[in-house]
């Protein structure tokens, strides 16, 4: 017999709480259940922030056509398939991270204001001063219906101090989520530290002594939780048993994949301005494609609804030999109109959004009712500069990606006229959850489009 079980429903072992998936179960009431009907899920909006640096190669990023019938630019055929969930958004302008008066430091200003619209203080020492970010606005709005309220992912560390862009704090060019104007939140960049948050019971304590046993044993976390999990298994129908079967695996393909990635032995050098901790991945794209698994296990199980992740931090200088171009991206960026180096840029920046298409695969693949998890979500990708060699920071390079929840029409492309606020999108995101909010940085009002 089929019962009906809460959306909560958390599987227990000793300092190990797995969250599930949606489940058609948990939307079943008793009388449907009686008819084996299955009621649509509630359709929730999960927001999804993804940060590139250095601007982009924007010729091969701009697209032709207005409305609908807009054609996908180059740099955006990687993912092509997703074109009728893609709304391209030109002509919006970040303020907050021009000079006014400050003088260099465009980079440092591109991410502290790229989800703040905000113009950071300019200091290298502990009086910061940004504002609130997008993304924990709205984790103050909607977070406090999941168990994370938000998750900060990256691949190179928050940095708590120091000099790194012509005066400005590396707090500044590491972190672009804010809390308020005077707290940043660091991201996490070790996906197994991520896993264990994730998967952890709430006792730290306990999670560490759980995880030291694991390790010890070569355990799986699903062997902390298989008696509950055999036991969840005998109320679901055939469906859910499936769509559970295939979640656990997911998961522990997941630790397989932590546990057999090759480590750093040794801060890397030449790669950014901050040595990263040897306990994560030394490959670039399999480091990025584990953080992005992790991002869709924490949506899908509805232990957060807004992430954010910073592919590198502001001004990497990284270079990508795994695509034959050694050169720094950073250095690569003030190309001077040099074709070659522009020819590098571009094929960066395609190399991003390729790995992009990973993430976006793996959230349509996730079903969610009849619709996919992709489809419930907007995932934000862009950066804070548009041309890095000019640096930037009007008609910057603004994709959305997904279906959002329902809330508004995509697959569209539009450019605003210019000076518009990027915060006016923001904005939008903060009223279409519910938020009053009259204004966010420096915004002047909505993108109706996105109001619905």
């Amino acid at each position: 017999m089929k019962h009906a079980i809460d959306r909560r429903t958390l599987l227990r072992g000793v300092g190990t709480a797995v969250e599930l998936p949606w489940l058609e179960a948990m939307t079943r009431s008793t009388a449907a259940a009686a008819r084996s009907a299955v009621p649509e899920p509630e359709r929730v909006l999960r927001h999804l922030f993804i940060y590139v640096p250095n601007g982009m190669h924007m010729p091969d990023w701009k697209p032709q056509g207005s409305g609908r019938d807009y054609v996908t630019p180059p740099l955006l055929q990687p993912i092509a398939d997703y074109r009728s969930r893609t709304t391209l958004l030109g002509g919006l302008t970040l303020n907050g991270a021009r000079a006014l008066g400050d003088g260099g430091g465009d980079h440092a200003r591109a991410v502290a204001s790229y989800l703040t619209g905000s113009h950071p203080k300019k200091t290298d020492g502990e009086d910061i001063r940004n504002g609130q970010s997008v993304d924990q606005r709205l984790a103050e709005l909607i977070g406090g219906a999941t168990r994370l309220p938000s998750l900060e992912l990256g691949l190179e560390p928050s940095a708590p101090a120091g000099t790194c862009d012509s005066g400005y704090s590396c707090v500044y060019t590491s972190n672009m989520s804010w809390r308020n104007d005077r707290s940043p939140v660091a991201k996490e960049i070790d996906p197994a530290a991520v896993f264990d948050r994730l998967f952890s019971g709430g006792d730290e304590r306990e999670s560490a002594e759980a995880r030291a046993r694991r390790e010890r044993r070569r355990r799986s976390v699903l062997d902390f939780v298989a008696e509950d999990a055999r036991a969840l298994e005998r109320r679901l129908g055939a469906t859910d048993r499936r769509k559970l079967d295939e979640y656990l695996y997911a998961v522990r393909n997941l630790e397989q994949r932590l546990a057999g990635a090759e480590k750093l032995t040794a801060p890397e050098a030449n790669v950014s301005d901050y040595p990263r901790p040897a306990g994560v991945p030394e490959s670039f794209e399999e480091h990025l494609k584990l953080l992005f698994d992790l991002a869709i296990v924490a949506l899908q199980t509805d232990s957060t609804r807004v992430v954010s992740l910073m592919v590198t931090n502001a001004g990497s200088n990284r270079g990508y030999g795994e695509i034959g171009i050694p050169e720094g991206h950073h250095d690569l960026s003030h190309h001077g109109n040099d074709s070659a180096k522009q020819e590098k840029i571009a094929k960066i920046n395609g190399y991003h959004v390729g790995l992009l298409k990973h993430l976006l695969d793996g959230m349509d693949q996730v079903r969610i009712g009849d619709r996919s998890l992709l489809d419930d979500s907007l995932v934000q990708y862009g950066s804070g500069i548009a041309d890095g060699n000019r640096h930037d920071h009007d008609d910057l390079p603004i994709a959305l990606i997904g279906g959002a929840a329902g809330r508004f029409p995509v697959g569209w492309h539009r450019r605003y006229r210019d000076e518009t606020p990027l915060t006016n999108l923001y904005l939008s995101m903060i009223r279409n959850v519910g938020g009053d909010d009259r204004a966010f940085g420096d915004s002047t009002g909505t993108l109706d489009e996105l109001l619905g």
